[in-house]
């Protein structure tokens, strides 16, 4: 029997807003706080001028309320523990799951990439979908 002997990792670093479908993603083969400032930075430079945005984030060691002291255009909002229900961002990792990427064996770090890429851009190509997963009703979106 032929069983796996090496691990890779890749870590999708995934932002969605509810009111317009808008995305922010990379890929990284580790987590840490450099990590998540590069994913904050990513996502205050593509925030449209005027606008500001609120990232949900859970108690993950790299989500902490300092990775964003430098973003003006960024807030961070920090979920009780276990209480991932009430993270938006939670579905859309369940849907890449279900979809995309459960049972499968990839040939090292660039096929992840590929293919964790590939599950992204499936999952973002409808916008609808997007909007429908991630919006709640306790999040009032201001136009």
């Amino acid at each position: 029997m032929v069983k796996q002997q090496q691990f890779d990792y890749g870590y999708l670093f995934g932002a969605v807003c509810p009111s317009n479908g808008k995305t922010e993603a990379f890929i990284s083969p580790f987590v840490n706080k450099d990590v998540m400032r590069q994913h904050l930075k990513q996502i205050s430079e593509t925030t449209e001028p005027g606008r500001h945005a609120v990232v949900i984030i859970d108690g993950a060691g790299w989500h902490t309320p300092d990775t964003a002291d430098e973003l003006a255009n960024v807030t961070l909002i920090k979920l009780p523990p276990y209480s991932p229900e009430l993270n938006p961002i939670e579905q859309v990792w369940q849907w890449l799951r279900q979809h995309c990427l459960s049972n499968r064996v990839f040939e090292g770090y660039d096929d992840i990439v590929e293919q964790v890429s590939a599950a992204w851009n499936m999952f973002i190509s409808n916008v609808e979908r997007v909007k429908s997963m991630c919006t709640r009703d306790w999040i009032k979106l201001v136009n």
